[in-house]
């Protein structure tokens, strides 16, 4: 089935009055998307930050009429936008996904593998990884850099926290290179089936591999008793969760944080520098990770 989508490139104070129209035109799905590579960062509580360009796509069935659709749009606010009508062939698009998704090498012993691949080093750490709807496989700068830290510590026998696990990686990860138990803590349901089941995808015993939201009973057992804290989220969360993190970590554990760009990294380590002292200890993109050991 072939799709057909109305593009418009317009300005921020124009994106809801023409998605409106969009929608009252029979469009199936409105997106935006950056129209002149401007970044956007961390926004503020109750902020819903546009690009200063903004790119308006709505998607409409193949045989509606688009000449009646522009028809409903008043010509003044046409004319301000750039349009274009396009046919969109549609996709299979989970294995669009699955067919650009390669085994990854992270520090000296750990590969990501898909789980319907064959890992490239049979004898090395391999991580079988299906992420199903959660975030995490390895290929955004952020997780490549917690990766490459596990890959470099010593875990063998230790207690580790992934807070924010999405998909698992970290802590199915840590459970390969040697960690007798983890926690993965998400505020989503479907990111603790998903670590679930990357878990007994890599033939770990259930038991190794604790699940909770935010907050349930199963975390107090693990208060000021783990080794490694890692938590690849926002700064803005970084900063919100110091205590809960801290919290969990018992003294002469490590905290590894990341999710936060190079911008943030001073104003994130201030904020910990009472309890714990971070440090930059890699850099991709300018996204940055920080480790620190508590006292």
């Amino acid at each position: 089935m072939s799709w057909l989508q109305l593009r418009l490139d317009t300005s921020p104070e124009q994106v809801e009055p023409l998605e409106a129209l969009m929608l009252a035109a029979g469009a199936v799905a409105v997106t935006m998307e950056d129209n002149a590579d401007q970044p956007l960062l961390e926004p503020g509580v109750g902020e819903t930050p546009l690009w200063h360009q903004t790119r308006l796509t709505g998607l409409f069935n193949a045989d509606t009429d688009m000449d009646a659709v522009l028809a409903q749009f008043p010509r003044e606010l046409l004319d301000t936008c750039n349009q274009r009508v396009e046919i969109l062939e549609d996709k299979d698009w989970e294995r669009e996904w699955i067919s650009h998704y390669q085994p990854m090498r992270f520090g000296e012993r750990l590969w990501v593998c898909p789980s319907w691949l064959d890992p490239p080093e049979p004898g090395a750490v391999n991580l079988l990884l299906d992420p199903g709807l959660a975030f995490g496989t390895g290929t955004h700068p952020t997780t490549a850099l917690c990766l490459t830290e596990l890959d470099g510590m010593s875990l063998a026998g230790c207690k580790v926290v992934d807070y924010g696990c999405g998909s698992g990686i970290l802590a199915v990860a840590a459970l390969k290179l040697g960690a007798a138990r983890a926690l993965g803590v998400d505020n989503d349901p479907q990111a603790l089936a998903a670590s679930r089941d990357n878990c007994a995808r890599n033939h770990l015993p259930v038991s190794a591999l604790d699940i909770a939201l935010p907050g349930a009973e199963a975390i107090e057992p693990w208060r000021k008793q783990a080794d490694l804290v890692v938590a690849n989220i926002l700064a803005g969360p970084l900063m919100a969760l110091s205590g809960t993190l801290l919290g969990l970590l018992k003294p002469g554990g490590t905290l590894l944080l990341s999710g936060l760009l190079n911008t943030q990294a001073a104003e994130l380590t201030a904020h910990y520098r009472d309890r714990i002292e971070l440090r930059v200890v890699g850099e991709r993109e300018d996204w940055v990770c920080l480790r620190g050991t508590l006292s």
